[in-house]
């Protein structure tokens, strides 16, 4: 499970440590291919494998997969310690129209293009030598029988020279369920002259010999065979499995060592999000009486979700015992006497309000955890973004104590939570912080931690507020403008930041020439802390619409009290391009603009020649 984590100097210290420990027990595992990183893009929240994305935005998704792959493989995925990734799931299965997986997507070739294509195209120049294919189907193409996207796309444009894996049974199911084979010979022919060069299917054997006597049968050419065995060889002989298949002797040191659980430890303080902090109630002291309570507060598996152990990750007895729920986390922060909880164990039922208004009465600060409890791929379809209304009911209940209300969200999407919002004085948004989060929680709650994630998600006010940060101008008209519970980028910290300088290298850019952008940020608060500096950009004018502002570049920095440091980002050439109206990415002439927080810049790009 990858943590909801917005910061590139922390990726490079922690996320591609990710990589690097992810592929160091894996290979200790005896394995040595790792279905990772999912390179689809988080813009459809009611989908229940948002989780597993990098979030909504093209530029971090694109970065933060970079980062992940360069940890996982190194130089040469042959070393004892890497193993070979696999970029998922290409593409455009993380956009369906009705939210649930494995549905329809309607994409046009244009925004494909623009927000889907390029997250992979980033994923195959960090070296990822498998990819594996869309389960679901884009404009009613399922994408196994898509030889435009397989082929043309990723092997001719893309330029990308590994092998393609199926997604489960999706070979299969373009005869079972999409119907667009009359025949499982038909189906595995589709698929294979589309471009997918292995079925993944463990307990079904059928693929080897549908396809032997489609070859037999002329209906496959014995070429295409050679292509994809070449491709599925090739990557095996990277990982030297013919030499060795087996991990080295020791390697039992790779699991659950003090390193690797501090930068754990690290990860998830790093990605949980301080969104309110209401007359800075946070951080709490650490006399105080809390109560605690919530169905995510004495759970595992709530802060980590699927694939976690077990497929659907929800099997609490699988967790390892030593570590620790919020509840345990803060319990042992401040000593049990100081701790009143009451059990709350259900998600969608509350029936024991006596108790909690008799514990809130006792206690000085209530430590509400709401959200979700673990799931993977289609046991998490909802009909309705909104949390569950006997969560809801807890807090409003809760607040009839007059005891301030610290809210702890632990989910895999962002759920709805705008009915209670004015009902509590501090939210934190944990989404999956992994199995050291209930530390890291309790950690930033009593102020040993200072929060400083940003949301890589915009967090909806209403369930039909789906619109994502980089919205275009005709969205912010006529009432319907950006109206997020909490943006993308948005995160708060117990201190305080100033921005101001905001100088670009030059105002008059030619094509080809990098633009060099510094600002300057100052810790204006009491206590040591680390911002997310964010660079967007807005095309101010194109021949295709252009959204008011995009990300380009973001970078964070620790400053003590009082410290101020100059912030450099490299505005690239390709940062300027778009996909036009042919479907091809261009570079228009005109004025752009710089936002760095509350400050901004313009500059023009000229008509000269390209350097």
């Amino acid at each position: 499970m990858v943590s909801m984590l917005f910061t590139e100097a922390a990726f490079l210290t922690a996320g591609k440590q990710k990589g690097e420990i992810t592929s160091r027990q894996v290979r200790a595992s005896g394995i040595s291919w790792n279905f990772y990183p999912v390179m689809d893009i988080g813009r459809q929240p009611l989908w229940p494998r948002l989780w597993e994305t990098y979030g909504e935005d093209v530029y971090l998704a694109s970065t933060l997969g970079e980062n992940y792959i360069e940890g996982a493989q190194g130089n040469n995925i042959g070393s004892p310690d890497k193993v070979a990734t696999c970029l998922k799931h290409y593409v455009g299965y993380s956009y369906p129209l009705n939210g649930r997986d494995r549905t329809p997507a309607w994409i046009s070739e244009r925004t494909l293009r623009e927000y889907f294509l390029p997250t992979f195209e980033a994923g195959i120049k960090a070296g990822a030598p498998t990819v594996m294919v869309n389960s679901s189907e884009i404009n009613g193409i399922p994408v196994h029988s898509d030889y435009h996207l397989l082929t043309e796309v990723l092997r001719n444009e893309l330029k990308f020279d590994g092998f393609v894996v199926s997604d489960w049974q999706d070979i299969m199911n373009l005869y079972i369920r999409d119907r667009v084979a009359a025949t499982p010979e038909e189906a595995v022919k589709m698929a294979v002259m589309a471009g997918v060069d292995m079925s993944m299917v463990p307990y079904d054997f059928s693929f080897y010999n549908i396809l032997l006597k489609l070859v037999n049968d002329g209906e496959v050419p014995v070429s295409r065979i050679d292509e994809a065995v070449k491709r599925i060889l090739a990557v095996k002989m990277k990982l030297g499995l013919f030499e060795n298949p087996m991990p080295l002797e020791g390697y039992e040191k790779a699991f659950n060592n003090d390193e690797f659980n501090n930068i754990n430890y690290q990860s998830a303080v790093e990605s949980i999000t301080l969104t309110k902090n209401k007359d800075d109630i946070l951080p709490l002291s650490k006399e105080s009486k809390v109560m605690v309570t919530g169905p995510t507060a004495n759970l595992l598996s709530v802060m980590n979700g699927g694939w976690s152990f077990i497929w659907q990750g929800n099997e609490e007895k699988l967790y390892p015992a030593e570590e620790n729920t919020v509840l345990e986390a803060i319990s042992k922060k401040i000593g049990s006497k100081n701790v009143n909880y009451v059990e709350t164990p259900d998600f969608n039922k509350l029936d024991n309000t006596d108790a909690l208004l008799n514990a809130a009465d006792a206690s000085d600060v209530i430590v509400a955890c709401l959200g979700e409890p673990a799931y993977c791929e289609s046991v998490g379809n909802i009909n309705n973004l909104t949390l569950d209304e006997s969560q809801l009911r807890l807090i409003e209940e809760l607040s009839k104590s007059g005891k301030p209300i610290v809210l702890v969200m632990l989910e895999g999407r962002p759920r709805v939570i705008n009915k209670i919002i004015d009902k509590t004085d501090a939210v934190l948004i944990g989404f999956l912080p992994g199995l050291k989060g209930g530390d890291a929680i309790a950690s930033i709650i009593f102020g040993d931690e200072c929060p400083s994630a940003k949301l890589p998600v915009t967090y909806p006010r209403d369930p039909d507020g789906l619109m994502c940060y980089d919205y275009k101008p005709i969205e912010g008209r006529e009432g319907e403008s950006y109206n997020a519970q909490w943006g993308f980028g948005y995160g708060l910290s117990y201190s305080s930041f100033e921005y101001s300088n905001l100088k670009l290298n030059k105002n008059q850019l030619k094509p080809g020439e990098d633009l060099i952008v510094t600002v300057d940020v100052k810790n204006t608060g009491n206590r040591t802390a680390k911002e997310v500096v964010q660079l967007y950009l807005c095309d101010m004018f194109g021949s295709v619409t252009r959204p008011l502002k995009q990300l380009k570049g973001f970078e964070k920095v620790e400053l003590k009290p009082d410290e101020a440091k100059e912030i450099k980002f490299v505005v690239s050439p390709d940062m300027l391009s778009f996909i036009g109206r042919d479907n091809k990415r261009i570079t228009e002439p005109g004025d752009f603009k710089i936002f760095i927080d509350s400050l901004e810049a313009g500059f023009k790009l000229t008509k000269g020649e390209k350097i």
